[in-house]
């Protein structure tokens, strides 16, 4: 008796961590997305942007290279606009955390007992609910167009973008922290990775036809994995390699980004 009961104890302990990061990443979350519900212009307004290149930069694809696309220019286009918008809302996302600086909110958040990875965790995936809101558009709007859904794929291509989201919304916030008394820079940093990033992964224009170094450069570049798995994913291929690699990509940008968004948080509170 006392041995099971050592056993259901030891149980009962080894998940009640693991139970109250997720009611904490809940409970950020849900914090998070109480300002957007109040304004859904935000969230119709953040729709614009991926429509607008479909519209204006899909053409120009399909007039210019679409021979180059086996499956089609949407089928590989699509998806390379839900990877760019999780890139513009989850690397922006350290620009609320500067405001809640000013408001002093912060620093109510951290005197919590809330654990310091829901923190990061519960603020990046508040941004990828528009981005779900925003693919469901994207798709509705592109499937008369000779876009085929393959919705086991979008499924988890759009996990692996929430994964990979986790990681980016860690680092805009861990860039925050560190330009606190010079929000300024925060831009210039963003700006300054976010479009070389966009560039090197083949997310709008293929690299195939560009020059040998640009090539080279994209294979260090995690985003260019990602944009691959997710192509590979809308096409219905769920068990290629290149889904294999974006996965990889997606979780050791996250791991990585949590560290040191952990770590930058903590000194903060020093």
């Amino acid at each position: 008796m006392t041995t099971l009961t050592l056993s259901a104890t030891t149980t009962q302990t080894s998940t009640q961590p693991s139970r109250n990061l997720l009611r904490d990443i809940r409970i950020v979350m849900l914090r998070e997305l109480k300002p957007v519900l109040r304004d859904p212009f935000s969230l119709l307004f953040g729709m614009i942007q991926p429509l607008v290149f479909l519209a204006l930069f899909g053409p120009l694809l399909s007039g210019s290279m679409g021979g180059t696309f086996g499956d089609g220019v949407w089928q590989w286009f699509v998806p390379s606009i839900l990877v760019m918008t999780t890139l513009f809302g989850t690397s922006t996302t350290g620009a609320n955390l500067l405001f809640e600086f000013q408001t002093g909110a912060h620093e109510r958040m951290l005197v919590t007992p809330l654990s310091r990875s829901s923190l990061l965790i519960g603020r990046a995936l508040k941004e990828m609910v528009p981005l779900f809101g925003q693919a469901v558009v994207v798709i509705a709007v592109m499937t008369p167009f000779a876009f085929d859904l393959h919705l086991g794929g979008a499924l988890i291509g759009l996990a692996l973008l929430a994964v990979f989201g986790v990681g980016l919304g860690s680092f805009s916030y861990a860039l925050a922290i560190a330009v606190r008394k010079q929000d300024w820079m925060f831009w210039v940093v963003q700006q300054t990775f976010l479009f070389p990033l966009m560039i090197l992964s083949g997310m709008l224009l293929p690299l195939e036809t560009g020059p040998g170094w640009m090539r080279v450069a994209a294979k260090f570049n995690p985003l260019s994995y990602v944009v691959d798995a997710e192509r590979t994913l809308f096409s219905g291929d769920v068990l290629s390699s290149a889904v294999l690699w974006g996965w990889v990509a997606a979780i050791v940008t996250a791991a990585i980004g949590l560290t040191v968004g952990i770590r930058t948080m903590l000194r903060s509170a020093d």
